[in-house]
Protein backbone atom coordinates (compact mmCIF):
# COMPACT_ATOMS: atom_id res chain seq x y z
CA UNK A 1 0.00 0.00 0.00
CA UNK A 2 1.32 3.90 -0.71
CA UNK A 3 2.12 6.20 2.16
CA UNK A 4 -1.32 6.88 3.78
CA UNK A 5 -2.68 10.62 4.48
CA UNK A 6 -5.69 11.24 6.37
CA UNK A 7 -7.71 14.03 5.22
CA UNK A 8 -10.66 15.54 7.45
CA UNK A 9 -14.03 16.91 6.33
CA UNK A 10 -12.67 15.84 2.72
CA UNK A 11 -15.91 14.56 1.23
CA UNK A 12 -16.39 18.18 -0.31
CA UNK A 13 -15.29 21.27 -1.50
CA UNK A 14 -11.64 22.52 -0.55
CA UNK A 15 -10.86 18.93 1.53
CA UNK A 16 -12.53 17.14 -1.02
CA UNK A 17 -9.88 18.98 -3.90
CA UNK A 18 -6.72 18.21 -1.67
CA UNK A 19 -7.94 14.29 -1.30
CA UNK A 20 -7.97 14.13 -5.48
CA UNK A 21 -4.67 16.34 -5.26
CA UNK A 22 -2.97 13.20 -2.89
CA UNK A 23 -4.51 10.76 -4.76
CA UNK A 24 -3.40 11.40 -8.07
CA UNK A 25 0.18 11.71 -6.06
CA UNK A 26 0.10 8.52 -5.75
CA UNK A 27 -1.04 8.61 -1.86
CA UNK A 28 -3.71 6.43 -0.22
CA UNK A 29 -6.10 8.92 0.72
CA UNK A 30 -8.38 8.22 3.97
CA UNK A 31 -11.38 10.77 3.57
CA UNK A 32 -13.15 11.63 6.57
CA UNK A 33 -16.85 12.95 6.80
CA UNK A 34 -19.22 14.03 8.54
CA UNK A 35 -22.45 14.22 7.68
CA UNK A 36 -21.16 13.69 3.83
CA UNK A 37 -21.66 9.96 3.28
CA UNK A 38 -22.85 9.99 -0.01
CA UNK A 39 -19.95 12.74 -1.25
CA UNK A 40 -17.16 10.58 0.23
CA UNK A 41 -17.90 7.37 -0.78
CA UNK A 42 -18.23 8.54 -4.34
CA UNK A 43 -14.85 10.42 -4.24
CA UNK A 44 -13.32 7.27 -3.09
CA UNK A 45 -14.35 5.42 -5.57
CA UNK A 46 -12.69 7.57 -7.97
CA UNK A 47 -9.10 7.66 -6.85
CA UNK A 48 -6.85 4.76 -7.19
CA UNK A 49 -6.63 4.14 -3.18
CA UNK A 50 -8.92 5.28 -0.65
CA UNK A 51 -10.96 4.70 2.09
CA UNK A 52 -13.55 6.22 4.01
CA UNK A 53 -14.18 7.00 8.10
CA UNK A 54 -16.79 8.74 9.66
CA UNK A 55 -16.49 10.55 12.54
CA UNK A 56 -18.31 13.62 14.66
CA UNK A 57 -15.53 16.02 15.47
CA UNK A 58 -17.56 17.69 17.93
CA UNK A 59 -16.60 14.41 20.18
CA UNK A 60 -12.66 14.78 20.86
CA UNK A 61 -12.61 10.99 22.59
CA UNK A 62 -14.53 9.74 19.54
CA UNK A 63 -11.90 11.75 17.12
CA UNK A 64 -9.06 10.55 19.36
CA UNK A 65 -9.99 6.86 18.58
CA UNK A 66 -10.43 7.06 15.23
CA UNK A 67 -6.56 7.96 14.75
CA UNK A 68 -5.58 5.54 17.40
CA UNK A 69 -7.81 2.55 15.12
CA UNK A 70 -6.33 3.84 11.98
CA UNK A 71 -2.77 4.16 13.71
CA UNK A 72 -3.42 0.26 14.40
CA UNK A 73 -3.72 -0.40 10.57
CA UNK A 74 -2.13 1.77 8.26
CA UNK A 75 1.28 0.38 8.34
CA UNK A 76 2.91 3.63 6.82
CA UNK A 77 0.68 6.75 7.92
CA UNK A 78 2.98 10.03 7.05
CA UNK A 79 0.23 12.74 7.56
CA UNK A 80 -2.56 14.33 8.68
CA UNK A 81 -4.48 16.86 6.90
CA UNK A 82 -7.02 18.66 9.92
CA UNK A 83 -9.47 20.32 7.48
CA UNK A 84 -12.49 19.57 8.66
CA UNK A 85 -14.17 23.41 10.57
CA UNK A 86 -17.38 24.43 11.28
CA UNK A 87 -17.91 28.42 10.63
CA UNK A 88 -21.10 29.52 11.94
CA UNK A 89 -22.92 33.52 12.73
CA UNK A 90 -21.95 35.14 15.45
CA UNK A 91 -20.72 37.73 17.03
CA UNK A 92 -19.09 39.66 19.93
CA UNK A 93 -22.28 41.30 20.82
CA UNK A 94 -24.79 38.57 20.82
CA UNK A 95 -22.09 35.46 21.37
CA UNK A 96 -24.05 32.12 21.01
CA UNK A 97 -22.45 29.92 23.93
CA UNK A 98 -23.61 26.83 21.35
CA UNK A 99 -21.67 28.31 18.34
CA UNK A 100 -19.02 29.10 20.62
CA UNK A 101 -18.47 25.41 21.97
CA UNK A 102 -18.98 23.38 18.72
CA UNK A 103 -16.32 25.66 17.13
CA UNK A 104 -13.62 25.65 19.71
CA UNK A 105 -14.63 21.53 19.80
CA UNK A 106 -14.11 20.66 15.97
CA UNK A 107 -11.99 23.72 15.05
CA UNK A 108 -9.54 23.45 18.05
CA UNK A 109 -9.33 20.75 20.52
CA UNK A 110 -10.00 18.24 17.89
CA UNK A 111 -7.20 18.71 15.80
CA UNK A 112 -4.88 18.86 18.64
CA UNK A 113 -6.45 15.40 20.03
CA UNK A 114 -6.03 14.10 16.97
CA UNK A 115 -2.09 15.31 16.79
CA UNK A 116 -1.01 14.00 19.47
CA UNK A 117 -2.73 10.69 18.95
CA UNK A 118 -1.16 10.16 15.83
CA UNK A 119 2.28 11.26 16.98
CA UNK A 120 2.27 8.95 19.58
CA UNK A 121 0.27 5.69 17.61
CA UNK A 122 0.86 5.79 13.73
CA UNK A 123 3.18 3.95 12.04
CA UNK A 124 5.42 6.04 9.61
CA UNK A 125 8.55 4.81 7.34
CA UNK A 126 9.23 8.82 6.70
CA UNK A 127 8.61 11.79 9.39
CA UNK A 128 5.06 12.35 10.35
CA UNK A 129 3.67 15.54 8.71
CA UNK A 130 0.26 17.72 10.56
CA UNK A 131 -0.92 20.28 8.39
CA UNK A 132 -3.66 22.43 9.93
CA UNK A 133 -5.89 24.57 8.18
CA UNK A 134 -5.78 27.97 9.70
CA UNK A 135 -7.19 31.57 8.17
CA UNK A 136 -6.04 34.29 7.02
CA UNK A 137 -7.99 36.19 9.99
CA UNK A 138 -4.85 34.99 12.04
CA UNK A 139 -3.20 38.26 10.83
CA UNK A 140 -5.96 39.85 9.18
CA UNK A 141 -8.72 39.89 12.21
CA UNK A 142 -12.46 41.06 11.78
CA UNK A 143 -15.16 40.52 14.70
CA UNK A 144 -17.54 38.22 12.24
CA UNK A 145 -18.03 34.75 12.90
CA UNK A 146 -16.41 35.35 16.49
CA UNK A 147 -16.61 32.03 17.68
CA UNK A 148 -14.92 30.39 14.44
CA UNK A 149 -12.20 33.25 14.52
CA UNK A 150 -11.52 32.58 17.87
CA UNK A 151 -10.88 28.88 17.39
CA UNK A 152 -8.44 29.31 14.12
CA UNK A 153 -6.58 32.22 16.85
CA UNK A 154 -6.37 28.96 19.39
CA UNK A 155 -5.40 26.21 16.67
CA UNK A 156 -2.68 28.58 15.48
CA UNK A 157 -1.35 28.83 19.10
CA UNK A 158 -1.16 25.50 19.25
CA UNK A 159 0.66 24.88 16.12
CA UNK A 160 3.31 26.70 17.49
CA UNK A 161 3.76 24.65 21.25
CA UNK A 162 2.86 21.10 20.06
CA UNK A 163 5.73 21.69 17.12
CA UNK A 164 7.97 22.56 20.09
CA UNK A 165 6.57 19.59 21.67
CA UNK A 166 6.87 16.60 19.49
CA UNK A 167 8.55 14.40 20.68
CA UNK A 168 10.46 13.03 17.45
CA UNK A 169 12.96 16.08 15.92
CA UNK A 170 11.94 14.40 12.02
CA UNK A 171 8.22 15.06 12.44
CA UNK A 172 6.61 18.27 11.53
CA UNK A 173 3.35 20.36 12.59
CA UNK A 174 2.28 23.07 10.03
CA UNK A 175 -0.70 25.41 9.55
CA UNK A 176 -1.74 26.25 5.98
CA UNK A 177 -4.27 29.64 6.49
CA UNK A 178 -5.63 30.69 3.24
CA UNK A 179 -8.02 33.33 2.53
CA UNK A 180 -11.29 33.69 0.53
CA UNK A 181 -11.27 31.00 -1.64
CA UNK A 182 -14.42 29.44 -1.98
CA UNK A 183 -17.96 30.85 -1.59
CA UNK A 184 -18.51 30.67 1.99
CA UNK A 185 -21.77 30.33 3.83
CA UNK A 186 -25.19 32.01 2.10
CA UNK A 187 -23.03 33.49 -0.16
CA UNK A 188 -23.75 33.79 -4.27
CA UNK A 189 -21.66 33.51 -7.04
CA UNK A 190 -21.57 37.21 -8.22
CA UNK A 191 -20.44 38.01 -4.46
CA UNK A 192 -17.90 35.64 -4.29
CA UNK A 193 -16.25 37.08 -7.79
CA UNK A 194 -16.59 40.36 -6.01
CA UNK A 195 -15.46 38.86 -2.42
CA UNK A 196 -12.65 36.40 -3.90
CA UNK A 197 -10.65 39.23 -5.53
CA UNK A 198 -10.71 41.47 -2.45
CA UNK A 199 -6.84 40.89 -1.83
CA UNK A 200 -3.62 43.05 -2.77
CA UNK A 201 -3.54 40.40 -6.05
CA UNK A 202 -7.14 41.07 -6.97
CA UNK A 203 -7.27 37.67 -8.11
CA UNK A 204 -9.33 34.66 -6.75
CA UNK A 205 -7.04 31.98 -5.20
CA UNK A 206 -7.93 28.55 -6.54
CA UNK A 207 -8.59 25.64 -4.40
CA UNK A 208 -5.96 23.41 -6.10
CA UNK A 209 -3.54 26.01 -4.86
CA UNK A 210 -4.00 25.31 -1.49
CA UNK A 211 -3.85 21.28 -2.55
CA UNK A 212 -0.51 21.65 -4.02
CA UNK A 213 0.99 23.66 -0.78
CA UNK A 214 -0.50 20.92 1.25
CA UNK A 215 1.33 18.67 -0.82
CA UNK A 216 4.51 20.41 -0.59
CA UNK A 217 4.16 20.45 3.45
CA UNK A 218 3.52 16.82 3.22
CA UNK A 219 6.49 15.81 1.50
CA UNK A 220 9.57 18.50 2.19
CA UNK A 221 11.28 19.89 4.79
CA UNK A 222 10.02 23.15 5.72
CA UNK A 223 10.99 23.97 9.34
CA UNK A 224 8.03 22.65 12.29
CA UNK A 225 5.56 25.38 13.44
CA UNK A 226 5.39 27.38 10.49
CA UNK A 227 2.22 28.40 8.86
CA UNK A 228 2.04 29.39 5.27
CA UNK A 229 -0.58 31.64 4.03
CA UNK A 230 -2.44 31.60 0.73
CA UNK A 231 -4.63 34.10 -0.09
CA UNK A 232 -3.02 36.62 -2.83
CA UNK A 233 -2.20 38.72 0.02
CA UNK A 234 -5.44 39.21 2.10
CA UNK A 235 -4.01 39.01 5.16
CA UNK A 236 -1.67 41.90 4.95
CA UNK A 237 -4.86 43.96 4.59
CA UNK A 238 -6.90 45.37 6.97
CA UNK A 239 -10.70 44.66 6.40
CA UNK A 240 -13.20 45.50 8.82
CA UNK A 241 -15.40 43.25 8.43
CA UNK A 242 -15.35 39.80 7.01
CA UNK A 243 -15.43 40.05 2.88
CA UNK A 244 -18.61 37.87 3.05
CA UNK A 245 -20.34 41.28 4.28
CA UNK A 246 -17.96 43.86 2.51
CA UNK A 247 -19.08 42.25 -1.00
CA UNK A 248 -22.79 43.24 -0.20
CA UNK A 249 -22.00 46.77 0.77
Amino acid sequence: MPPAVLITGSGRRIGAVLARAFGEAGWHVVIHYGASREAAEKLADELPSAECVSCDLSDGAAAEAMITNLAGRLDDWRVLVNCAAVFKVDTFDSLDHAVFGEAMAVNAQAPVRMTNAFLHNARSQGGKRIINFLDMKLLNPNPDFFSYTMSKQALSAAVTMMAMAAPNREDRIYGLAPGAIMASHDQQPDEHEISGRMNLLRRITAPEELADAALFLAEGWLASGETLFLDSGQHLLSQPRDVLYLARQ
